[in-house]
């Protein structure tokens, strides 16, 4: 997949990764890209075409998609976490679905509304934000791990399918980013600018999975081992 004169479609497009996904995919020169966003009057970018869509709602998903019937590239960014004391916690139903309705069923949502376009633009591609959280859970972020494990395993199965037609597929595994998201938490974070350069240079190259930071990388590989992270989950640095 090129970005070179590509029309993309970014959920979550107003801050954090999603920015820096709109940002590096006008510098790479995509010829259109739709900012997917709840308030788009908030958009400020200049060169992109702010979209009013909730993934969490199946109507808006199906206006958004109606209006942008020429996107060759899906980027399912948008995303929600929530912090817990414990997988004993009481509130953790109601906080997990509340998770799963972002980052499972919004997925899942937008990739139907937006593959038949997709295909019928020259087959296209999907770029799925998952994370390292996707093999290992922490208490504390046990729905959160709980949906971007989900998220994979839709991930892997939606590019089975959809390889045979022609559509790129590829998920992105990464820690925690320098956003909004993480802001008061004392960690390392990675730059977001760096990481959807390196999720486009992925997608460029024909793969199908990206591991975007160096912690990712390591816990892929000891996923075999005895020591492997969904069984010890590595301290936060």
């Amino acid at each position: 997949m090129q970005i070179d004169d590509s029309v993309v479609f970014v959920t979550g497009a107003n801050r954090g990764l999603g920015l820096a996904f709109t940002q590096e995919l006008l510098a790479r020169g995509a010829r259109k890209v739709y900012a997917g966003v709840r308030r788009p009057e908030e958009v400020s970018v200049p060169g992109v075409v702010p979209i009013r869509i909730d993934v969490t709602d199946p109507i808006s998903v199906a206006a958004a998609a109606a209006q942008c019937t020429d996107t060759t590239l899906l980027i399912n960014n948008a995303g929600v976490a929530r912090v817990m004391e414990s997988t004993l916690d009481s509130a953790l139903v109601g906080a997990a679905r509340e998770v799963f309705e972002t980052n499972f069923y919004g997925v899942i949502l937008t990739t139907q509304a937006f593959a038949p376009f997709l295909l019928a633009n020259g087959s296209g591609a999907i770029v799925n934000v998952l994370s390292d959280a996707s093999w290992f859970s922490r208490p504390m972020l046990a729905a959160y791990s709980a949906s971007k494990s989900a998220a994979w395993s839709y991930t892997n199965a939606l590019r089975v399918e959809l390889r045979e037609k022609g559509t790129q597929v590829l998920g992105l595994h990464v820690g925690f980013l320098d956003t909004d998201m993480t802001h008061g938490f004392d960690m390392r974070k990675s730059s977001p600018d760096r990481v959807a350069s390196a999720t486009l240079d992925a997608l460029e190259g024909g793969l199908e999975e990206v591991f975007a930071d160096e912690g990712t990388q390591a816990i892929k590989r000891r996923l075999s081992s005895e020591h492997a992270d969904y069984l010890y989950p590595p301290a936060i640095e």
